[in-house]
Order: structure tokens, then C-alpha cells, then sequence
């Protein structure tokens, strides 16, 4: 229920963070070039909103699958050692996202410490930095659900977009609908 409850909240926040980047992108765009004006505060949220659209992402297309991966050896390894394999480079991301998230830590701590606000924003700057140890927890969740996964023999390891798979099957599907058929060789009359 939990998980259920923050998947959603996950994908909401993605959405608005895309729609809040985007119509300010916008905006600007129509302020300067059409009005010579603009918001000095502009470019800084752009830059924040879409850091925190990043490091939300990155976990959100761990869950759907929508990283791609390098696993052509991995895929050729039998059952057994593909899950092995696949452990150990789960354990190896759980151990980066630890080191980034203590490095996160040490940092937004000294931030708060300081008192450092953003340049064109009255916010601090430790709040608007935040996402790096939400986004690296999320991340550390949908890590911990694949491993999971993995061990309990639900998953055999990542998954990833297949985009030379994808592209062949569109690519096999515009054949299916052309009228050109180049392998059919004319009758004679």
C-alpha cells in the first residue's frame, strides 16, 4: 500500500515538474525575445526544477525499465550466474548510491550550516538541493526491490529498454504495411 501510495506520488511529481519546466522555459522564451524583458529568477529555477526531474527520473526508470543497459555477455550467462551477476551489480549500485548519499549528507549539512541562499532566490540553499538525498533514496528503494526481486528468483535482473529490439519490430511492422513490396518479383505480362 505503501509503495502503491508513493509510486503514484512519484509519477505526480514527475508530471508537474515537467509541466512547471517546461511553461517556465516557455515564458522566458516569450519574455525575452518578444518583450526584451524576463525574470531574473528564471534560468536558476529551470536549472533546479530540472535537477530535481533528473534525479527523480532516474529512480522512476529503474522501476519501468526504461534505462538502457549493456548486457549482451550478461544475457548469455545460464540462469544461475545471470542472477549472480546480476546481484553483484545490484549490490555495486547500492554501494555507489551509499557513497553519493553521505556525500550528499556531508554537503547539505555544511549548506545549512552556512546559510548559503540560491543567487536570484530567497531559498536556501540546502532546500533546494534536498533532491539529491531524495532522489538517491528513491533510487535506493527501487535498488532494494530489485534485489529483492532478484534473490526471492522473481526477476533475473534488470531490465532495460531494448531499443535495437524495438526498432526492429517497428521496423518488421512498416514492412508489414508498406505497399512496396521489394521481395516479390514482377510476372511477366
Amino acid at each position: 500500500m505503501f509503495i502503491r501510495a508513493l509510486n503514484k506520488a512519484e509519477e505526480s511529481i514527475i508530471a508537474l515538474l515537467l509541466v512547471a519546466m517546461t511553461l517556465l522555459v516557455f515564458i522566458e522564451v516569450i519574455m525575452r525575445f518578444g518583450f526584451g524583458a524576463g525574470f531574473l529568477w528564471g534560468q536558476e529555477l529551470t536549472l533546479h526544477i530540472s535537477a530535481w526531474f533528473v534525479l527523480f527520473g532516474a529512480s522512476y526508470g529503474l522501476k519501468v525499465g526504461a534505462h538502457i543497459g549493456v548486457d549482451a555477455f550478461v544475457k548469455l550467462l545460464p540462469p544461475l550466474l545471470h542472477r549472480l551477476a546480476s546481484t553483484l551489480a545490484v549490490l555495486g549500485s547500492l554501494a555507489y548510491c551509499g557513497l553519493f548519499l553521505y556525500g550528499s549528507w556531508v554537503y547539505l549539512s555544511k549548506m545549512k550550516k552556512i546559510g548559503i541562499e540560491l543567487e536570484d532566490m530567497p531559498i536556501p540553499t540546502w532546500i533546494a538541493h534536498s533532491i539529491l538525498l531524495l532522489g538517491l533514496g528513491l533510487l535506493v528503494m527501487r535498488l532494494l526491490e530489485l534485489l529483492w526481486a532478484i534473490l526471492t528468483g522473481k526477476a533475473e535482473g534488470f531490465r532495460h529498454a531494448d531499443e535495437a529490439k524495438e526498432s526492429m519490430h517497428i521496423a518488421e511492422e512498416l514492412a508489414k504495411e508498406s505497399p512496396l513490396d521489394t521481395n516479390k518479383k514482377e510476372e511477366p505480362k
